[in-house]
C-alpha cells in the first residue's frame, strides 16, 4: 500500500518554505531602488566563472568644446581622452535560526513557515542596509549646519520645498543621470515620515494642496516636488540623537542588565530629563560616515530609572538586543534624505544565491535529528561608482522641538 509521507513530498514542503522566504525578502526594499545591476561574470550561467573579488567600472573623459577655426594649411589637432575607474568590492551576509524538535512538537503555530518568512525579512533588511550605507556615505552633502548642530527648532534646518529645489539644482548641475518618466527627467528622494511632516505643513506646499487638490491634504499624499518623486518610508535611515542637544538634555546609559528584543521596559543609569522629548535613541551616536544598524528609537511612557516605553518591534518593545552601557539620549535626530536615481548605485550579486539571497533548509542535525536549522546567505554588494550620482541632504524635524 502506497503511503503519502513527508519524504515523498519533500519538494513541495521545501517550495512552501521558499515561497514564504521570498515573500519576506521582497517586502520593504527601499534603498535598493537606487541601484542598477552591472554586467559581471556571475551573470554568465554557461561558463560559471565566479563572482570575482572586485569590479572595476571604467570612465572616459569628455572632449573639450572646440574654439579653433579650420586652417587651410595645417591639420587639426586631436584631443586626448583621459580615463578613470571606480572599484566595487562585494561582500557577504548571512542569518540563521535553530530550534529543538520539541518546539515543533508542542507549538500550535506554524513556526517553521513563519520563521522562513522572518528569515526572508531579515535578509531583505540586511541586504538593503548595504545599499543604504552606500547611498548615505557619499561626500556630496547639503545641510544647514554641521550634523551635530542641526536643531529641530531652527526653520533653516528642516526639510522644505526650498531644500528640495536646492538639491535639485545641485544634482542636475552635477549631471547625475536621471530616469525618464512622461518624457521628462526624474529623480528619487527617499525620506522619513518625520521630515515629510515639515514638508507637507509648510506654507507653499499647503497652499498648493488647498487650492488645487484638497484630497491630497486629507490623504497626506505628496507624489512629487520639482523633478523628485518622493518616497516616504518609516524604514528610511535616522541618525538618532546625532543633532543638537535637547534644551532639557537626557544623556544616560542602559544600566544593571542588558535589554533584550521585545522588552518593553529598561533600566537607565540616570532619570534626569528621561521623560523629555519625542524620542529616546538607544545606541551609539552616528557621526560622519559611521552607521549602526541596531540603533533604534523608543518613546518614553512612564518611569524614572526603570522606564516603560513604546518601541518599533512587533509587540511595541525593542527590535534588537542591547548591551549594558549603551547610550540613551534625547538629542534631536538627524534625518538624511537621499536624492538620486536608479543609476546612483551599482549592485552585484552571485547568481548562485540570487538577488534576494538563498534560503537554506530546514535541515535536521544531531544524532537523533533533534535539532532543525534554517538560514539564508548572500554574496554581493552595493557601491557608488561616482560621487556626483547621489546627494545626501541632512535635516532636523520640528516634531522634536
Amino acid at each position: 500500500m502506497a503511503i503519502q509521507t513527508t519524504s515523498n513530498l519533500s519538494n513541495a514542503i521545501g517550495t512552501r518554505y521558499l515561497q514564504r522566504y521570498v515573500q519576506g525578502a521582497k517586502v520593504k526594499r527601499l534603498y535598493d531602488q537606487l541601484a542598477m545591476p552591472i554586467s559581471a561574470p556571475q551573470f554568465d550561467l554557461e561558463q560559471r566563472r565566479g563572482m570575482g573579488s572586485s569590479y572595476t567600472v571604467p570612465f572616459l573623459s569628455e572632449m573639450s568644446p572646440e574654439t579653433t577655426t579650420i586652417s587651410e594649411t595645417l591639420d587639426i589637432d586631436p584631443q586626448i581622452l583621459r580615463d578613470a575607474a571606480s572599484t566595487i568590492t562585494p561582500t557577504s551576509r548571512r542569518g540563521a535560526l535553530e530550534w529543538s524538535e520539541l518546539v515543533d512538537l508542542e507549538a500550535f503555530t506554524d513556526y517553521v513557515a513563519a520563521r522562513a518568512e522572518i528569515l526572508g525579512m531579515n535578509a531583505m533588511e540586511t541586504i538593503d542596509n548595504l545599499a543604504r550605507a552606500a547611498a548615505l556615505q557619499g561626500t556630496a552633502v547639503l545641510r544647514g549646519a554641521a550634523r551635530a548642530s542641526l536643531d529641530a527648532g531652527t526653520a533653516g534646518h528642516l526639510w522644505s520645498s526650498d531644500a528640495i529645489l536646492s538639491a535639485q539644482a545641485m544634482i542636475q548641475t552635477m549631471r547625475c543621470p536621471p530616469f525618464m518618466a512622461n518624457g521628462r527627467p526624474q529623480y528619487i528622494a527617499i525620506a522619513h515620515p518625520d521630515t515629510y511632516f515639515d514638508l507637507i505643513v509648510s506654507g507653499d506646499v499647503n497652499s498648493v494642496i488647498l487650492y488645487q487638490d484638497k484630497e491630497l491634504l486629507f490623504g497626506s499624499e505628496l507624489g512629487q516636488i520639482g523633478n523628485f518623486k518622493l518616497v516616504i518610508s518609516p524604514w528610511a535611515k535616522v541618525f538618532g540623537a546625532a543633532g543638537a542637544d535637547n534644551a532639557s538634555n537626557a544623556a544616560t546609559t542602559l544600566s544593571d542588565t542588558a535589554a533584550n528584543a521585545l522588552d518593553t521596559t529598561a533600566t537607565v543609569a540616570s532619570s534626569t530629563n528621561i521623560n523629555v522629548g519625542r524620542y529616546l535613541t538607544v545606541g551609539t551616536e552616528e557621526t560622519g560616515d559611521t552607521h549602526y544598524d541596531e540603533n533604534e528609537l523608543i518613546n518614553w511612557s512612564s518611569g524614572t530609572t526603570t522606564i516603560t516605553f513604546r518601541g518599533q518591534s512587533t509587540n511595541g518593545g525593542f527590535r534588537f538586543d542591547h548591551a549594558d552601557g549603551e547610550a540613551v539620549r534625547n538629542a534631536d535626530n538627524v534625518y538624511p534624505v537621499v536624492y538620486g536615481s536608479p543609476e546612483s548605485l551599482v549592485k552585484v550579486f552571485a547568481e548562485e544565491v540570487g538577488e534576494f539571497g538563498e534560503f537554506v533548509g530546514p535541515k535536521k542535525s544531531g544524532r537523533a535529528d533533534q535539532f532543525t536549522t534554517a538560514s539564508w546567505k548572500f554574496y554581493g554588494g552595493y557601491g557608488r561608482v561616482a560621487e556626483n550620482r547621489v546627494l545626501r541632504g541632512e535635516y532636523a524635524a520640528s516634531l522634536q522641538a
